[in-house]
């Protein structure tokens, strides 16, 4: 396993399974497989509704708390909820997570991020982050924050690199966690010829070769996957190192193009979305 070192000193592990999409069940499997066969991280949110399956995964799994990196997020309806991180804890089941996020630059994130601050200072979250932020609401957090977000989480992927947002942050010390890492499963992208080459070359995978150019980029990643043949699949990347030729092609294919889009008006509306995630399974 490779790690990126945080401004604060933290290391991060650069591959996690991803718990998006899942429901309770699949999320509970996932995550008790990927912890079995060696993941250092597990990457879920409020908005999923499957934080409590992911606590019943880890501890299925029998992986002591302190060898996973465990990672959540703040949906923007609970920011102004001065109790969000208690109750975030305590669907997980655990006493601290290992990074924090906001997830959307929605509602209040202002608040949403003192609420991040303030359990960094109080040991509750171990390193905290921002999600999604771009723009006109990024400038602002970075403004008016006191901690310097420790990550940004984004979609990145070879064909949306997003090097303009990782420039700004770089002054700050911010590193990348990248969702939609595959390109949210695009065979025009998996298929590119040069990763077919490169696949060739190391026997390795398309999804791999990828997954290791994340890795070489300084991204860490969080696939998703409930096949346990998958999940194995992809965290065999790191006994191999595509050169600085084979990345500078890569590079090539880049098309700032994106998979996942938000208008601001559906950025504010996340703010409204507000389910029981007490009431979770």
């Amino acid at each position: 396993m490779e790690y990126l070192t945080m401004h604060n000193g933290v290391k991060m592990p650069t591959l996690g399974i991803g718990t998006f999409l899942m429901s309770p069940a699949q999320a509970e499997d996932a995550v008790y497989n990927a912890l079995r066969c060696g993941y250092p991280m597990i990457d879920t949110a409020n908005a999923y509704m499957n934080e409590k399956a992911v606590g019943r995964g880890m501890k299925k799994s029998g992986v002591a708390r302190e060898d996973v990196f465990l990672v959540t997020k703040l949906w923007p309806s609970v920011y102004t909820d001065d109790t969000a991180v208690d109750k975030t804890l305590a669907r997980l089941g655990t006493g601290y997570v290992d990074l924090l996020f906001i997830h959307q630059p929605a509602g209040d994130f202002m608040a949403g991020y003192r609420q991040l601050e303030r359990a960094y200072k109080e040991g509750k979250a171990k390193s905290i982050g921002i999600s999604n932020f771009h723009g006109e609401k990024l400038e602002k957090l970075l403004k008016e924050c006191e901690i310097a977000p420790h990550v940004i989480q984004m979609e990145a992927h070879p064909y949306c690199t997003q090097d303009e947002i990782k420039a700004r942050l770089a002054q700050y010390g911010t590193v990348t966690m990248a969702w939609y890492p595959l390109g949210h499963g695009d065979k025009s992208l998996i298929q590119e010829p040069v990763f077919t080459a490169l696949a060739e070359k190391y026997g390795k995978s398309n999804a791999q070769i990828i997954l290791r150019w994340h890795t070489q980029m300084g991204h860490a990643v969080i696939p998703g996957s409930t096949n346990p043949a998958h999940i194995k699949d992809n965290a065999d990347i790191f006994d191999f190192t595509l050169t600085a030729e084979e990345m500078a092609k890569i590079a090539k294919i880049n098309k700032n193009v994106r998979y996942y889009h938000a208008t601001p008006e559906q950025e504010d509306n996340y703010a409204a979305f507000a389910p029981d995630f007490d009431g979770q399974e």
